[in-house]
C-alpha cells in the first residue's frame, strides 16, 4: 500500500498567482496587447553587457563569490547608498542578493519565527506577502488610504501592533498602486517601529523612478533606525536587469551575520557574472536611468491621458513614481478583478493584472504597468475604448 505526499500547509495556503495566470492566459493568444508585465521592455545598455563578457573571457565568473558578494561591487554600493539614499553604510554591512526578493526572504527568514506577525501596508507586491507566509509568519494587512492617493494610514498601522508584531514590510514606490510614501509619513512610521522594537523591512526597487514633485526616501537613513531597518535595493529595474537576477540589501552590522545565515540557504551567493554587471552599471555613465524614467514619465502622461476618455470604466489615482498604476474598476463586473481581466483579455486581447493578486484591498482594481512602448499603451487603449464604447 503506498501513501499520497502531502504538501506542507504553509504552501498549499498559498493561492494560485494571479499574475502568472494571466501571463500563461495571454501566452495562448496572438497579437496581445500586454499592460500586464511589470518589468522594463529596454535592453540592458551595452556597456553593462560588455563588462560581463569581458568578465567571462577573463575566467572571473566560473565559481562563487564570497557570500555576501564581490568586495569591489560592496564597496561601490556603499558609495551609492551614502550618495543616493543618505544611508552611512560600510560594506561589511551590505550583502548581494538574488535581486530584491531573495534579499527580502533572507531578511524575513532572519527576522521572524512562526507565528510572528509582519504588517503591510497593502495593497502590495504579493511575493511580499507570501514570503511572509512562507516563514510560517502571519501577514496582517492594513489598507492604505486609497481616497488620498493610497497614503499610509498610521493610525491604522500602530492600531495593528500586537505582542507577536516584529515587522513592518512596505514597498516604495508602490508596486502595484505608484504611490510614493512621503517622508514625513515614513518618519512616523519610523517612530511606531521604534517605540515597539520592530524592524522594517523595505522593498526600494523603483527607488530612481518618481515624477512630477515626489521624492523617494530611505527609512534606512534614519540615523536611530540604524538598527531597526533593512534595506532591498535591486540593479534589475533601475538599468533594466530584470534576468540577470541581481540586487541588495543594507543592515546593521549585528543583524549581518543572522541574514546572511539565510542567505546561504537561499543561494550561498548571487551569480557572479550578474556581481560583474553590476559594478559596472555602478562605475559606468547612468544617463540611461535618466533616459528609462522620461519614457516612463511620459508612457504615465499618456496612459492617464487615455484612462481620462473611459471614466465611466476606470477611476485612477495618478503614480507618484515606479511604472505602474492601480486604477479601480467602476463597471459592475469589475467587483471581480480576476474575471473582468479574463473578460477584457478573450474580448479585447489586452493583457491586464487582477488588483486581488495584491491583496483583498485590492479587489475591484486591476494594475496597469506604462513600461512598455507607447505604441502598445495606444493599442491596449483603442481596443478598450472600441470595447466599452469610450
Amino acid at each position: 500500500m503506498t501513501s499520497k505526499m502531502i504538501a506542507s500547509h504553509r504552501v498549499t495556503e498559498i493561492s494560485k498567482s494571479a499574475i502568472h495566470m494571466m501571463t500563461a492566459l495571454s501566452s495562448e493568444m496572438e497579437d496581445v496587447a500586454f499592460l500586464s508585465w511589470a518589468k522594463p521592455t529596454s535592453d540592458t545598455p551595452e556597456y553593462i553587457k560588455d563588462a560581463a563578457i569581458a568578465a567571462i573571457r577573463d575566467g572571473l565568473v566560473g565559481g562563487y563569490s564570497t557570500t555576501s558578494g564581490l568586495p569591489e561591487l560592496r564597496n561601490e554600493i556603499v558609495k551609492k547608498l551614502q550618495r543616493d539614499n543618505r544611508i552611512d553604510a560600510a560594506a561589511s554591512e551590505v550583502v548581494i542578493t538574488v535581486g530584491a526578493i531573495e534579499g527580502l526572504a533572507a531578511a524575513i527568514m532572519a527576522v521572524v519565527d512562526p507565528g510572528d506577525e509582519v504588517i503591510l501596508p497593502t495593497p502590495t507586491y504579493s511575493t511580499h506577502i507570501r514570503q511572509v507566509v512562507l516563514a510560517s509568519a502571519k501577514p496582517v494587512l492594513v489598507p492604505t488610504i486609497e481616497e488620498e492617493g493610497f497614503i499610509l494610514d498610521l493610525p491604522a498601522i500602530r492600531r495593528a501592533v500586537t505582542e507577536k508584531t516584529k515587522a513592518v514590510l512596505y514597498c516604495s514606490p508602490s508596486n502595484p498602486t505608484g504611490t510614493v510614501f512621503a517622508e514625513d509619513q515614513l518618519r512616523q512610521l519610523a517612530e511606531i517601529a521604534l517605540e515597539h522594537g520592530l524592524a522594517v523591512i523595505t522593498d526600494e526597487a523603483y527607488e530612481y523612478f518618481t515624477f512630477d514633485d515626489h521624492k523617494h526616501f530611505s527609512i534606512g537613513s534614519i540615523p536611530e533606525m540604524k538598527r531597526n531597518a533593512i534595506s532591498c535595493f535591486t540593479f534589475t529595474k533601475t538599468y533594466a536587469m530584470t534576468g540577470w537576477r541581481i540586487g541588495y540589501l543594507h543592515a546593521d552590522a549585528d543583524m549581518i551575520p543572522q541574514i546572511t545565515k539565510a542567505h546561504i540557504a537561499l543561494s550561498i551567493c548571487s551569480p557572479v557574472v550578474s556581481q560583474y554587471a553590476a559594478i559596472a552599471a555602478l562605475q559606468g555613465p547612468h544617463n540611461c536611468v535618466a533616459t528609462f524614467r522620461d519614457h516612463y514619465l511620459s508612457a504615465r502622461n499618456l496612459m492617464c491621458e487615455r484612462l481620462d476618455n473611459l471614466k465611466s470604466v476606470f477611476q485612477y489615482h495618478k503614480p507618484g513614481g515606479s511604472y505602474l498604476m492601480f486604477p479601480r474598476i467602476l463597471v459592475e463586473e469589475g467587483r471581480d478583478s480576476i474575471e473582468f481581466c479574463k473578460t477584457l483579455l478573450q474580448k479585447t486581447k489586452v493583457s491586464t493584472t487582477p488588483g486581488v493578486a495584491f491583496g483583498p484591498t485590492g479587489e475591484s482594481h486591476l494594475r496597469l504597468s506604462f513600461c512598455v512602448p507607447e505604441d502598445m499603451i495606444n493599442r491596449a487603449f483603442d481596443r478598450m475604448d472600441a470595447y466599452f464604447g469610450g
